[in-house]
This record gives structure tokens, sequence and C-alpha cells, in this order.
């Protein structure tokens, strides 16, 4: 067999490869030239630079197995992979240790002065006064996001005797407080924070995660760190922070525009830059390195990768009933994410009627996707979908019944938070995904991809007019309503599907209008 690596790798992977498969390295070759010999092979390594596009797979005709050196896939055609048959494997902790050092190394940095005053000294310059620091002992430090890499932050923060808190609701509070941080909502984190580094992926709903309207919570002494992915930050918005005093510093090693080589940070004295090193290590590049070619050997060998990222949810065979419900699923998964509130610790997923006769590791691996969506780099598959889970210390519980009072099919999530129980239910009629049911309200929500805004009110007449009048005030269009009620003039949730979604300033109007408790966007 014969394997192509066309980006550069560690030696050791490349070494460990050459052990069980023929091995060409072929490095910077363009989209036609791979196009043209990629058919001779049976694996593919690349890392972020190769485009390994659907027309690069479809002339790949012996391809068994795709391995990206690194966690993102976002340079490979996943749906093209998979109808293909090819598995595609990723190195999905390879580097956390590498990423999580130099996060505190940053820390350190920033704290005192280090990078300015070594250029101050080597200019010839002996300048003490200039750079007073402060320790990092006692000091409370905030995580944002206990992924891979911020659980290993807050592991090794606990020798410098720092006070640790952290936002992430997708993870258990136990699991939190086992690390030694204590989970606190992003608003008493940004609030009490001397330190703040961010550990999430970037998605629509933490793109800008740190913006005017946070920065404006933190203390002047606060000081930022962000090692993770550019565009988390408001880069224009923390610069005139920093400028203006109202932030003490910041440390980055990742930006929205990579090169970033005209970033308003670069234009701030007390911000140190990196150029995206977070897994620049030889320890990491190997580690990266022999965790691809070993999983590429083993799909080689007909044996499973740790790391599928597109791993068979379905078997052949059940694929035509099952298919249409996995979409459900997910929508469900990510459907209670945004209604969820405060630390997650629970998730019971139940199967009604004909869809529990079948077997559904593939559901639940779509809902806990779902779920995770915006929370975790990592593709959830039925492989790694109960250790993804259980990482981060979320107990799944799964209940099947023959029967069902409603449907011929219902699938139910429920999510028990440290504040409140969400329960979210869909089914598939003439084979599309219906949302039948959150919490106590029945419903039918036949579109399942937009914008949606769920009011919970007291029933009453005039309700419904004025929320569409602000709205319509808005320029903001209703394409369908829908209301679930206990009873006339009872507790009712109102259902708004958008076209685009409303600004804060329009929910804040709606929330306060007579009878409404609550007001929430959400995007599927």
């Amino acid at each position: 067999m014969r394997v192509l690596v066309c980006d550069r790798i560690a030696e050791e992977g490349i070494e460990l490869l050459k052990d069980y498969v023929e091995v060409d390295v072929r490095l910077g070759l363009g989209a036609k030239e791979l196009v043209g010999i990629i058919g001779n092979y049976d694996g593919l390594v690349v890392r972020s630079e190769t485009k390994v596009t659907k027309e690069v797979i479809s002339t790949g005709n012996k391809l068994q197995v795709i391995g990206r050196a690194g966690i993102g896939v976002d340079n490979i055609d996943l749906e093209a992979a998979t109808q293909r048959g090819i598995v595609v494997v990723n190195a999905a902790a390879g580097n956390t240790v590498s990423a999580a050092e130099h996060a505190i190394g940053l820390m350190f940095a920033v704290a005192r002065h280090i990078p300015q005053a070594h250029a101050c000294l080597m200019s010839g310059a002996w300048e003490r006064g200039n750079f007073m620091g402060t320790e990092l002992r006692n000091k409370t430090l905030g995580i944002i996001g206990l992924g891979n890499v911020g659980a290993e932050v807050a592991r090794r923060v606990k020798g410098l005797e720092m006070h640790v808190i952290a936002y992430d609701p997708f993870v258990a509070p136990e699991y939190a407080r086992n690390l030694g941080a204590e989970p606190v909502s992003l608003e008493d984190l940004l609030k009490t924070s001397d330190f703040i580094t961010l550990h999430t992926p970037l998605t629509d709903s933490t793109r800008d995660l740190i913006g005017p309207k946070q920065l404006a919570m933190v203390k002047p002494s606060v000081r930022f760190v962000n090692c993770a992915r550019g565009g988390l930050i408001d880069e224009k918005a923390l610069a005139q922070a920093i400028k203006k005093g109202k932030v003490a510093g910041a440390a980055i090693d990742v930006f929205s525009d990579e090169p970033a080589t005209d970033s308003p940070l670069l234009t701030c004295d007390r911000v140190i830059v990196t150029p995206h090193l977070g897994g620049s290590t030889v320890e990491a590049q190997a580690n990266v390195a022999k965790a691809v070619t070993e999983q590429i050997v083993a799909v080689l060998e007909g044996k499973p990768a740790r790391h599928a990222v597109n791993a068979p949810l379905i078997s052949a065979e059940t694929f035509p009933v099952l298919a249409p419900f996995i979409r459900t699923a997910s929508v469900l998964g990510k459907l209670v994410s945004q209604l969820a509130e405060g630390q997650m610790s629970n998730i019971d997923i139940a199967y009604e009627g004909e869809v529990g006769n079948y077997e559904t590791a593939a559901a639940r691996a779509a809902i806990i996707g779902g779920l995770l969506e915006g929370t975790t780099e990592e593709r959830v598959t039925v492989v790694n979908a109960g250790m993804i889970a259980q990482r981060r210390g979320l107990r799944v519980m799964e209940h099947k019944s023959a029967s069902c009072e409603n449907y011929s099919s219902l699938i139910s999530v429920t999510v028990t938070t440290s504040t409140k129980t969400i329960t979210v239910a869909g089914t598939v009629m003439r084979g599309e995904t219906h949302v039948v049911r959150i919490n106590d309200y029945w419903i039918d929500l036949t579109q399942t991809e937009g914008y949606f805004l769920l009011v919970d009110h007291q029933d009453r007449p005039g309700l419904i007019g004025a929320v569409g009048t602000i709205a319509g005030k808005a320029d903001v269009n209703i394409s369908f309503m829908q209301l679930g009620r206990l009873e006339p003039r009872g507790q009712a949730l109102m259902v708004l599907a958008l076209d685009e979604p409303i600004q804060d300033k329009q929910r804040q109007q709606i929330l306060a209008l007579p009878d409404v408790q609550s007001v929430r966007l959400v995007h599927l």
C-alpha cells in the first residue's frame, strides 16, 4: 500500500508509516498535480496547507483514509469523503499540552512585561522602573472553555496558587470543581477575573465573544490571553480598551486574519503577540504526526481509528429508516443547547414508538454532537460520543419504549442543569423533521433551519400583534408563527420563525411587554 504525505509533518510520523507502507513525501503540490497522482495512493496525509477537494477525492480511486495532522478539518471535503466511504482521521489532542503551556507562558509574560523589558535592554537602555509587574499568586484566573486545553490550564495553575473560575455551561459542575475551577456565569467571570484566558472554538455563537459590551464589565487591571482562535475577541475593541486604560494588557497568539500584519493590537504597547505558536513545539508536532499515522495504519489494516472524524453513523440496512431521525436528533441537540441555562449535568434521551426498535447509537451521537457543536472542534461520532460526554462529566441516559401516545415515533431530549430542566422532542413525518415539544408546550415546527424567537408569556388578546409590531418596525420578517398553550389565557409559548435575527434592542422591547416572562433567540 502507498501513502502520500503532502504537507510537512514530524519525521517520527513518516518513519512510523514506513514500517507498514510505502511513503511518498511530495510537498507543495498544486491542485492539478494532486488530482493527477492521487489515484495511485491508498492513504493521504495533510495539514492545513493542502486542500482536499471533492475533485481530489473523486479521482482517488484507491483512497481509503485521509489523515489531518491537527484538529481542524475545514480543508477536507468531509461530505465527499463520507459518500466515497473514505475515513477521515485527525489528531484531536496532540498539541493540547503545548497550547496550555503557551497560554500560561503568555500569562507570565504579560504580567511581568517580559518582551518589552527584553527589547528595552537589548536596545541599550536600563529602565527597571518602567516595567513594574504583578504576581499571579492569589489572583483570579477566569478560564472561558474547559475543553482539552482549558482543562490542562486549570490543572497547571493550581501550583501557581491562583483562584480559578471557569465559564463553560457544557461541562458538569463536579467536573469543573475536580479541575480546581469554580463554575460561574460569563458575566461574573468578566467582572471578577484578574486574568482571562480563552479556550473555545470559533463558531457563530462565540465570534466576538469578547466585544465592547463585555470589555465594559471587566476590571481595569485585567489582562487577556488568547491562544485558542482568532475572532473570539473583537481586536479593535480590545485595542481601544487597552489604549483608554480600561484593560491592563493582553497576550494574543491568534488573530481574525492571519498572517496578522495589520491588526490594531499591533499598535498597543501593552500587548504581547506571537504568530500562532500554540502548537509549535517539537513534542506537539511529533504527537500529532504519530497520532495521525497510527490511525492511518489502523484503517489500512481494517481496524477502527481512534479519532475518525466521519465514522459511519448508520448501517446500509437501516439507513432508509434511521437517516431522517439522525437529522431530527441533531436538531434537538442544537435546540436544547441554546435553551439551557446554567451548568449541564444530565442528558436523558427517550425513544418512543418505531424508532425505539432500532440501534440508537447514531441518534445518541447526533444529539450529543448537536448539543456540543459550538463548544468543541471534535466531530462527535458513534465512536467517541460517550467518551466526549464523559470527559465533560455529563451523564447520558437512554430509555426506549415500543409505544408512543401521539406519534408513530418520538425522540425526546431532557437536559438537567444547575438552574432548570429543559425538554425538547421531535419526530419525522413524510421524511421531514418536526419539532413537536418544547418543555410543557406541544407545537409543530416544520421549519427547522434559520432563526426562531421563543416568547414565554401569559396568553392574552393583542400580545401576538404587539410582538409582530416590534419585529415589523425593525424590518424583521416573520415567516410563520406557532403557539403552544397550557389552557386559554394561561401560560403559553409563542415561536416565531424569522428571516433574520432581531437585535438585543428589540428583544428588550418584547421583554418589556406586559405578561412576557422570557424571550430567547435560537439559530438552527
